[in-house]
């Protein structure tokens, strides 16, 4: 609790203290709080924060491994039957600690027997600078992902989901629009590795779509689908700050959706939004031996949803199927399959900046690939090899804060949840005017810059609102999305004019 002892138990932290320092869930003690320092043993008071966190000792340029710690001030208590009111009350959490992707069953009262609007939360934390350690709270949350499956069942006493990629262990809660659950603890175990948030930048952005009726009658529709930045454990608070107008419907797989009724003749409709959203880089550190391998006859559960074929990625060809094969060998750990994909793109792929035409299979085929193609012939020869995987759309961000469209991939293991790959930067294929970093080849396998916004994860799949609206596709652009347009009724002619993103701000913490 506040104010009490906390002893570290440890080596090599130094027989002074002098410039170094330890982060409690981010927060950096004064001074006048050690106690004590040697070279196996510190103990200080421990400040003020809401919640339980990593522990980190910084000596110098160099930083230890975490170690959790708990508030028992912030460790929830049981509800009486006096506390019970309409809010979601948590009872029990089965197991009380799991992996990344493990299925948890949550048992209690009020948690409404539909989950609109509500949501499941674990604790999420960023590594704080090591510039300002104390400018950085203690840990944040990430919410159940419905793209990665992570909702099996929800009900008015039981809950049953997914642990989420990015989750550390710590408190656990429950929220709806009757209020929040107390928090519970929950222990997440079994990572083969690290995953590290860090580098935080806060983008604003801006981008808009201008439409043009030439011919049109009365009783007409058109709409628009505009995506939005999406929600990642990397990528988080996306926050809406100017619209010139209301959408239809808010937010449906991460788009939304504007509705024009009744559009005259020679007239003119569009729509500017502007957002901020904050971005982290993502840096991991797997080792291959911890990693569980699938059985053949009891594959992941991401399995059946990212080894499947799609338009754009075409897992089930049989050209695609013999790469794949004969890059993967005799492999059996998914991470060591990614990776020799990936490689294999690097040497064999021709990876350049400039657009070319075609997709997965063209670039397999010509073996030759812009950033789009390699993306999603990665995705296509890790599926074909039993590998989850996902392309992933959005802008690569420069120094002059510059905006390109832009296209990656992840796959997912078990236990650490999405990892990330970049085979275009990690090939050195980038505009002229974005700085590569000289370990690029290395590091765009499993870690990503916070250089980027993520607008869409996988091929997002939008259903038409009138059967017979003539629609159209927008490939190649900064999301993966089936829909962009769809005109009904009187809509003879018109035209419309995308914008590209720009970038009015970026703020780097």
């Amino acid at each position: 609790m506040m104010g009490e002892v906390l002893t570290i138990r440890g080596e090599n932290f130094g027989d002074e203290r002098d410039m170094s320092y330890v982060t409690i869930a981010g927060i950096a003690p004064t001074a006048s709080s050690y106690i004590e320092w040697t070279d196996k043993r510190i103990s200080l008071r421990v400040p003020e924060f809401g919640e339980s966190g990593l522990v980190y000792v910084y000596r110098g340029t160099r930083k230890s491994n975490p170690a959790l710690f708990s508030n028992q001030a912030a460790i929830p208590e049981p509800v009486s039957p006096e506390q019970a009111g309409i809010g979601p009350q948590i009872l029990s959490v089965t197991p009380a600690s799991g992996a990344i992707g493990q299925l948890v069953s949550i048992t209690g009262n009020n948690f409404g027997a539909s989950r609109e609007g509500s949501g499941v939360y674990f604790a999420w934390s960023a590594e704080a600078p090591a510039s300002a350690p104390a400018g950085i709270g203690g840990p944040a949350w990430v919410e159940v992902s419905d793209s990665d499956l992570g909702y099996d069942l929800w009900g008015e006493r039981e809950i049953r989901v997914r642990v989420p990629d990015g989750a550390m262990s710590g408190s656990l809660e429950v929220r709806t629009p009757r209020g929040a659950s107390r928090p519970q603890f929950f222990g997440v175990t079994g990572k083969p590795g690290t995953k590290v948030y860090k580098d935080k930048r806060i983008y604003v952005l801006s981008y808009s779509v201008d439409i043009q009726v030439r011919e049109a009658s009365s009783s007409n529709t058109l709409y628009l689908w505009i995506p939005q930045p999406v929600i990642l454990a990397s990528q988080r608070n996306p926050e809406i700050l100017s619209r010139s107008a209301e959408p239809y419907i808010e937010n449906y797989r991460g788009v939304s959706l504007y509705r024009f009724r009744d559009l005259k003749a020679d007239s003119g409709a569009g729509i500017a939004l502007s957002y901020s959203v904050e971005v982290y880089a993502v840096e991991t550190s797997l080792n291959p031996s911890q990693i569980r391998i699938p059985r053949q006859d009891s594959p992941s559960f991401m399995a059946a949803a990212y080894t499947a074929p799609s338009s754009l990625i075409p897992s089930d060809d049989p050209e695609v199927r013999r790469y794949s094969q004969t890059i993967i060998g005799r492999e059996q750990n998914p991470y060591l399959k990614a990776q020799r994909i990936y490689e294999w793109l690097l040497k064999e792929g021709n990876i350049q900046w400039e657009a070319l035409n075609g997709g997965a299979w063209d670039g397999l085929v010509k073996k030759q690939a812009d950033p789009y193609m390699a993306a999603l012939l990665f995705c296509a020869l890790a599926r074909a090899g039993g590998v989850p995987a996902q392309p992933v759309a959005g802008i690569l961000v420069d120094k002059a804060q510059g905006a390109f469209r832009h296209f990656w991939a992840e796959f997912w293991i078990d236990g650490a949840g999405w990892i990330p790959a970049d085979p275009a930067l990690g090939a050195g294929a980038v505009p002229p005017s974005f700085t590569l970093r000289q370990d690029h080849r290395a590091y765009y396998f499993g870690s990503l810059d916070s250089q980027r916004i993520a607008f869409s994860r996988g091929q997002v799949s939008l259903s038409r609102m009138d059967p017979r609206g003539r629609t159209a596709v927008r490939e190649r652009d900064y999301a993966l999305q089936s829909l962009w347009e769809e005109a009904a009724g009187g809509i003879e002619s018109y035209s419309s004019l995308w914008s590209d993103v720009t970038i009015n701000g970026v703020y780097v913490q």
